[in-house]
């Protein structure tokens, strides 16, 4: 694991492997670990000739803690990414984001176009344009003293996957309050570089994957069958669509 420092806040990441780079941009509450390395995506993409970029967002993972959710921005976390590619010389790259990463990785497409070849976005469909909401329910509940007092289901959810990762609670519910700006039809319209779109076809949270297909020029989308949020991300057809649409 290697560090660095982003407009102040210090950044964890890892590299692996040797070819074309792709940065892997890791849902909310979730690490870079978690998100990429025990779903096998790193193991996947390193054997088809890629150099696979990790990192942990602010407040997630190994990289600095924050507690004012002004710091929070998925605009603000794009510049994090952008840095990363500045720091490790990569002038341009594939990104794939899930979930919340799914929305840095569509802001880097509007506002960094030129660092960007390819962008998959999953996790995260219609509702990167209609919100997804109870931003407010998973921060009480992340902040609630116990998990026995969290009565939300879908916060109970949240709380419960933070625990697992070991994640610092306090830093999770500063970002949820900040971080799940919707991004308009008039921003999307602008993206220009080739863009998947990837849900499980159960996945709540992130809506239809057509209307955000129907948004951007151009891109494509997969429909997982049967697959929900928390268990699409290691599905087979993923990978396979990703590494189809990479080449």
């Amino acid at each position: 694991m290697h560090r660095f420092n982003s407009g102040g806040v210090e950044i964890a990441y890892e590299t692996a492997g040797e070819g074309p780079p792709i940065l892997l941009i890791h849902g909310f509450a979730s690490t870079r670990r978690v998100n990429w390395w025990d779903t096998g995506w790193v193991k996947t993409l390193t054997g088809a000739g890629r150099r696979v970029i990790t990192f942990d967002h602010r407040g997630h993972g190994a990289s600095a803690k924050l507690y004012d959710s002004a710091l929070y921005s998925a605009a603000a976390m794009a510049e994090d990414a952008r840095r990363l590619l500045d720091h490790l010389e990569i002038p341009v790259a594939d990104v794939m984001g899930y979930s919340m990463g799914a929305r840095v990785a569509a802001l880097l497409a509007i506002n960094h176009p030129d660092r960007l070849r390819r962008v998959v976005l999953a996790g995260l469909a219609s509702r990167l344009i209609t919100g997804v909401g109870g931003s407010e329910a998973i921060a009480q509940a992340l902040e609630a003293p116990s998990r026995a007092q969290v009565t939300d289901p879908g916060a109970r959810g949240f709380r419960i996957f933070a625990e697992q990762t070991k994640s610092d609670l306090k830093a999770l519910a500063a970002c949820i309050r900040a971080s799940r700006q919707k991004i308009t039809p008039e921003e999307l319209a602008t993206i220009r570089v080739p863009v998947l779109v990837v849900a499980g076809e159960k996945d709540d949270v992130a809506g239809d994957v057509q209307t955000l297909v129907d948004a951007i020029p151009g891109a494509v989308g997969v429909t997982l069958p049967g697959r929900n949020h928390m268990n699409a991300v290691g599905d087979s057809g993923f990978k396979q669509a990703v590494l189809a649409f990479l080449a």
